[in-house]
C-alpha cells in the first residue's frame, strides 16, 4: 500500500507536515503584516461646515453664469462654442444640513466638497494600538474616529456629482454655477451655469429621512443649431494610501474602496491593488455607478431604468473615479434632463434593499412599480454567500433576542456545536478507542520497520477489528473551517455587525481585532488544553508539535483577526474542552461498570 494513501496510518505524518507547512505559510504571512503593512495615520475629527463661505478664485478664469435663458453676448457664434469673457465670480461653498448627512457643494462644477455621514456607526474604522486598548482597559479615554466623508474631492479632478458635456460644443466639468437663493434650503439646492449653447440646471433633493436624493440635470441648447455630444456624470474620492489596505484571510478586515459601476448584466469593480494600467471602460445599459466601500456606498443610477452608455472606471493609490456617460442630442431650444436616484449611505441591507424607498418615489413623482437598481449585491460575500448569509440571519435572530451581537456570537457557536454534536461525539469516541490501540500499533511499527507495506496492511487490520478510523477526528475541524470562513467573510461585509460592541470600553467594534490581544490569547490557551485532552498519537516530538506548536501560531495569526471571529472559536473551544472532559468520564464509568459487572459473574 502507498504511504500517500490517505486511509493508510502513515497519512497522519502526512497531515502533520502538512500542518507545518500551513503553520510556517501563517509565520510568514502574520510577519509581513504586522512589520511591513502601512501604519494608519493620526486620527482627527472630520465634520463639514455650517455657513456659506466664499472662497478667493486662483484658477483660471471662468464664465459668469448669466440668468437663464439669457442670449449669448454680441461677438459669440451661436452654436459654435464660443465663451463669453467675463471676469469670474468668487467661488461659493454652500453647506446643507439632513438629519443623516452634512453636505458641501462649491459653485464650482457644482459638485460635492463633502458628504459626512452623522451617527454614532457612521464613522471610520477606528485603528487601536496595544497601548490604547489597554488604555481602554483600565478605564481611559481614546478620541473617537472622524465621521465617515464619502465625497472627499480628487485635487484637480471634477468635483464628485459634477457634469460635463464632450463634442464639437464642450461643457466642462468646473464651470461656475450660481445658486437659486430661494430653493437652496433644508431638502436640496438648485445651480443655474451657462457656458456657450448650454444652459444647465443642476437640482439636488432629497427626502426628510435616509440616505437617498434625487439628482436632476437638465441641459438645454440655447442655440439655433442641433447639437450632439456625450454627457457625462463625475464621481471621484481622493484616498489616503496609508489609511488603506486590502482585506485578507490572514490579515485585517481591509477598508479598500472601488470605482464601481454595473453595466450589463454584471457589476465590475476597479481599485488600485488590480494594476490597471489605463482607465477601464465597459459599455452597455448603465445600472448604477459610484464608490464602493467595505461598509458604505455612493452611487448613482437612471431613475427611469437603465441607459445605453458607458462606464469609465479609474483606480490609483491617491484616488478612486467613475464616470458615466450617456449620449446627448439636443435640438434648437430643446432641453434634455437626465434624473438619477442616489444613495450615500451604508451598506445596510434593510435601506438597500427598498431603493428608491417610498419618499423618494413620491418626491420624484414615481410610480410605486419604478425601477429598483441592484445596489444589494455591493455586498459581495462571494463564494461564502450562502453560508455567509445564513449564519447573518441566524445572529440577527439571536440579536433580537439579546441586544448584544457577541451574545449573539456566542449563542451562534453554540447552534452550530450542538448541531454537529453526533459528529463530534462520534469522532471524540473513535479517539479515545485509538488512544488504546497506541501500545499495539507501536508494537506493528516495531515489528515491521523494514517492511513498510506489511506495516501499513497490519494497522489497517487493526483498526478494521477495532472498527475505529485514524482519520476520524479530522472531520469536525473539516466541518468547522467552512463556517470559520464564512463568518470571517460575513464580519468583512456586513454593516449590522459593523462598530457593533460585545461588551466593556475595549472590544468596541467585533469587525476588528482585539487591540489588547486578550482574546486571541485566551483562544490559544484553550487550544492546548483542547490538544491535551485528546490521545497523543506518533512519538514525543510529533506530539509536542501538535500541542504546543500550532496553537502559538494560529493564536499570533488570529491577532490581526476581528473580535468577532476570536470570540466565536474561543467559545468553540471552551464547548469542545467540556465535551471531551466529559465523554471521558462517562466512559471511564462506563468501562468501571463494566469491570465490576464481570469481577461479580466469577
Amino acid at each position: 500500500m502507498n504511504d500517500l494513501d490517505p486511509l493508510s496510518p502513515n497519512s497522519a505524518d502526512s497531515q502533520r507536515r502538512l500542518l507545518v507547512a500551513l503553520a510556517l505559510a501563517m509565520v510568514l504571512t502574520y510577519a509581513f503584516t504586522t512589520f511591513f503593512s502601512p501604519k494608519p495615520p493620526e486620527e482627527g475629527a472630520a465634520d463639514a461646515g455650517a455657513q456659506v463661505t466664499e472662497v478667493s478664485d486662483g484658477g483660471t478664469p471662468a464664465v459668469t453664469p448669466p440668468a437663464p435663458g439669457t442670449p449669448p453676448s454680441p461677438g459669440t457664434v451661436e452654436g459654435a462654442g464660443a465663451v463669453a469673457e467675463a471676469p469670474a465670480p468668487p467661488v461659493r461653498t454652500v453647506d446643507l444640513h439632513r438629519t443623516e448627512t452634512k453636505y458641501a457643494f462649491s459653485t464650482e462644477g457644482a459638485g460635492l466638497t463633502a458628504a459626512v455621514l452623522q451617527g454614532v456607526k457612521m464613522r471610520e474604522q477606528q485603528h487601536l494600538g496595544v497601548a490604547e486598548g489597554y488604555k481602554l482597559l483600565f478605564g481611559g479615554e481614546v478620541p473617537p474616529p472622524p465621521q465617515m466623508n464619502l465625497a472627499q474631492p480628487v485635487p484637480g479632478q471634477p468635483l464628485p456629482l459634477a457634469v460635463s458635456i464632450d463634442g464639437p460644443t464642450p461643457l466642462s466639468a468646473n464651470a461656475r454655477y450660481a445658486v437659486d437663493e430661494s430653493v437652496a434650503a433644508e431638502r436640496g439646492a438648485t445651480f443655474t451655469a451657462r457656458q456657450g449653447p448650454w444652459e444647465v440646471v443642476k437640482s439636488v433633493q432629497w427626502p426628510q429621512q435616509g440616505f437617498e436624493l434625487v439628482y436632476t440635470v437638465q441641459v438645454k441648447n440655447t442655440s439655433a443649431q442641433p447639437l450632439t455630444g456625450e454627457f457625462k456624470v463625475h464621481y471621484g474620492r481622493a484616498i489616503d494610501p496609508a489609511n488603506e489596505h486590502a482585506p485578507s484571510f490572514f490579515g485585517g478586515m481591509g477598508n479598500l474602496s472601488h470605482a464601481s459601476c454595473h453595466v450589463g448584466e454584471e457589476k465590475h469593480k476597479l481599485a488600485a491593488e488590480d494594476k490597471q494600467p489605463e482607465p477601464e471602460t465597459l459599455r452597455g445599459p448603465v445600472h448604477f455607478f459610484g464608490i464602493d466601500q467595505q461598509y458604505f456606498l455612493s452611487a448613482l443610477y437612471p431613475l427611469e431604468g437603465s441607459l445605453q452608455g458607458r462606464c469609465e472606471l479609474v483606480a490609483t493609490a491617491q484616488a478612486r473615479a467613475v464616470v458615466a456617460a450617456f449620449p446627448l442630442t439636443a435640438a434648437p431650444g430643446q432641453t434634455v434632463t437626465f434624473r438619477f436616484g442616489g444613495y450615500m449611505g451604508p451598506k445596510d441591507p434593510d435601506f438597500l434593499a427598498v431603493v428608491p424607498g417610498p419618499e423618494l418615489r413620491a418626491a420624484a413623482s414615481l410610480p410605486a412599480s419604478a425601477y429598483s437598481p441592484p445596489l444589494g449585491e455591493t455586498i459581495d460575500y462571494g463564494i461564502w454567500a450562502v453560508i455567509a448569509k445564513l449564519l447573518v440571519s441566524i445572529m440577527k435572530f439571536f440579536h433580537n433576542l439579546t441586544g448584544n451581537w457577541g451574545v449573539a456570537i456566542i449563542l451562534l457557536t453554540v447552534l452550530v456545536k450542538t448541531l454537529l454534536l453526533p459528529l463530534t461525539h462520534k469522532s471524540m469516541v473513535s479517539m479515545e478507542a485509538m488512544k488504546k490501540l497506541q501500545p499495539r500499533v507501536e508494537e506493528l511499527r516495531k515489528k515491521y520497520a523494514d517492511d513498510r507495506e506489511r506495516q501499513n496492511m497490519e494497522m489497517m487490520k487493526l483498526y478494521s477489528e477495532a472498527k475505529v478510523s485514524p482519520l476520524g477526528g479530522c472531520l469536525p475541524m473539516l466541518i468547522q473551517m467552512p463556517v470559520w470562513i464564512a463568518l470571517f467573510t460575513a464580519l468583512r461585509n456586513s454593516y449590522d455587525i459593523y462598530q457593533e460592541p460585545f461588551f466593556g470600553p475595549v472590544w468596541r467594534d467585533l469587525t476588528y481585532k482585539d487591540p489588547t490581544y486578550l482574546l486571541p490569547i485566551a483562544l490559544g490557551v484553550s487550544m492546548i488544553i483542547t490538544q491535551k485532552l485528546q490521545p497523543q498519537m506518533g512519538d514525543p516530538a510529533q506530539a509536542r508539535l501538535m500541542t504546543w506548536f500550532l496553537p502559538i501560531i494560529f493564536t499570533a495569526t488570529l491577532f490581526n483577526y476581528p473580535a468577532g471571529l476570536a470570540l466565536y472559536i474561543f467559545t468553540n473551544n471552551l464547548l469542545s474542552i467540556a465535551q471531551q472532559y466529559g465523554l471521558r468520564k462517562w466512559l471511564e464509568r462506563g468501562q468501571a461498570a463494566t469491570a465490576t459487572a464481570g469481577g461479580k459473574s466469577k
